[in-house]
């Protein structure tokens, strides 16, 4: 399959582009003058500078999946409502439409666990079918690109899965994350601040998620006009403090884990733990 990737230079994005073309897909991917991928790639896919605003038809025309990872905001934290619905739900639209009308009719759109928002608490396990109530700019920008897109893929027609990513880490995670954080801590025998850690998250290995974003390349379970959303989660449940223990361990740290130091984020979901499609297990 030829595949039209957007955020190819980003955590997931890197990695799956790793793991894609070692499986014989062949990848177009966009990144903006002078990005970086964040992990080495063994192969190059075909670049093409540019961002979501930029006309990429005559590239899409070749293509037979669009995988949108491209996202504004999940890191800087920005309060600019106008520039999350700018990115995260308008280009990203307009993209989707650019692909269509490039003769594309199959799509892989990553979304985020924080689209569900306060509801998270509300559910041991959180079902796909759970009300999405986002409290903040970013999540609610995801959350309103998804219902967007699956009305869209409804009216035109197309296949559609939408993956709603949970607590991932790993390789090529920016360096201000949890698990990076953690790590240069206890190899450079420094102490770690944290909270109490007393949320209760999914956390996923970036490498399990580009998995199973491969596995979704197949659309074997996902009806044209009938888009699918799907919970990408390792299903297990842990608290932040037994996953910063279990890492600290891990890494024979030298320095102590600071419990409490770090205060909650204001309104923070205590709890995103999925429900898992059985396809993803």
């Amino acid at each position: 399959m030829k595949i039209f990737l957007t955020g190819g230079t980003g955590f997931i994005g890197s990695n799956f582009i790793n793991s894609a073309m070692m499986d014989g897909h062949s990848i177009v991917a966009i990144r903006r003058k002078g990005s970086i991928s964040k992990v080495d790639l063994i192969n190059q896919p075909i670049w093409v500078e540019g961002d979501l605003e930029s006309d990429y038809s005559a590239h899409l025309k070749s293509c037979d999946i669009f995988v949108h990872m491209a996202s504004y905001g999940v890191l800087d934290g920005d309060d600019d409502l106008d520039e999350y619905f700018r990115w995260n739900v308008v280009a990203t639209y307009n993209l989707c439409k650019q692909a269509y009308d490039s003769g594309v009719k199959k799509f892989i759109i990553l979304g985020s666990c924080f689209e569900y928002g306060k509801a998270g608490e509300r559910f041991k396990l959180i079902p796909t079918t759970a009300p999405l109530e986002p409290n903040t700019y970013y999540a609610a920008s995801k959350a309103s690109a998804s219902v967007l897109l699956y009305g869209w893929a409804i009216k035109k027609d197309v296949y559609m899965n939408i993956l709603r990513i949970f607590q991932v880490y790993g390789e090529g995670e920016n360096d201000n994350r949890l698990w990076p954080s953690l790590r240069y801590a206890a190899l450079s025998g420094r102490d770690f601040k944290m909270t109490k850690g007393e949320q209760i998250r999914d956390f996923i290995l970036v490498d399990d998620v580009v998995s199973d974003i491969t596995q979704s390349l197949s659309f074997d379970r996902v009806v044209s006009g009938n888009p699918k959303i799907d919970n990408i989660g390792s299903g297990d449940a842990l608290s932040v403090y037994q996953f910063c223990s279990y890492w600290w361990k891990k890494w024979n740290a030298k320095g102590k884990l600071i419990i409490g130091a770090v205060p909650y984020r204001k309104d923070e979901v205590m709890r995103y733990v999925p429900e898992i499609n059985k396809k993803y297990v």
